[in-house]
């Protein structure tokens, strides 16, 4: 038996409905997204799981609460798997940071694994964070499912990583809606990707 990540982002928030920046801004999910985190406990409960991760923001808590009640397990809290700092940014539409910070918002969109926003992280700080966390899952859970719950840039960003993609196109390679499901096995021949974005737990 091998390892299977199961990437978990979180469900809907209003900024995930709007656009604007919300990378440390910690907002709690809209009532469609609490449906969404129990429409995938549901889904998932029947999965036996050894361990369930999750970043300690009230969205990505209140995600994983449902599937750790039904399961009856902790969820274990991991600052690294937070969400970008989007530093002066946050709170900003794209539109709003375009205008006031112009040739930050070029160099970032260009390229945003070396760029960051003004106070904010680049993608290689959030791969170099999230990868303690998948370390410490690989060396604790060599088999089985873990869980992890997480946010959209991040997932994306792990998902990269582990998959030899350059981490500074985590926005144009992968698409990740809220409460999408990722699932990465993790062979001889290293992680291999099983499932990607996948929302047909959704009953809505």
């Amino acid at each position: 038996m091998t390892l299977k990540i199961f990437f978990l982002r979180h469900g809907e928030t209003v900024a995930s409905k709007t656009g604007g920046f919300c990378g440390t801004s910690d907002v709690e999910l809209t009532p469609e997204g609490e449906i969404m985190a129990k429409d995938f406990a549901v889904a998932y409960r029947s999965v036996p799981w050894k361990a369930i991760f999750c970043s300690p923001m009230r969205r990505t808590i209140a995600t994983a609460k449902p599937i750790c009640d039904l399961v009856g397990m902790e969820m274990q809290l991991r600052g690294g798997l937070k969400e970008i700092d989007f530093g002066q940014w946050e709170g900003k539409t794209p539109s709003e940071v375009n205008k006031e910070f112009h040739d930050d918002y070029v160099r970032w969109q260009s390229e945003p694994g070396w760029n960051s926003p003004p106070d904010g992280e680049r993608a290689i700080d959030i791969a170099r964070r999230s990868s303690e966390v998948i370390e410490e899952i690989e060396k604790i859970y060599p088999d089985g499912n873990v869980l992890v719950v997480s946010h959209k840039a991040t997932i994306r960003i792990m998902l990269c990583s582990l998959l030899g993609i350059d981490v500074g196109r985590y926005r144009d390679r992968i698409y990740m809606p809220v409460a999408a499901v990722s699932v990465l096995e993790f062979c001889d021949q290293g992680p291999r990707l099983l499932k990607l974005s996948d929302r047909s737990h959704l009953k809505q």
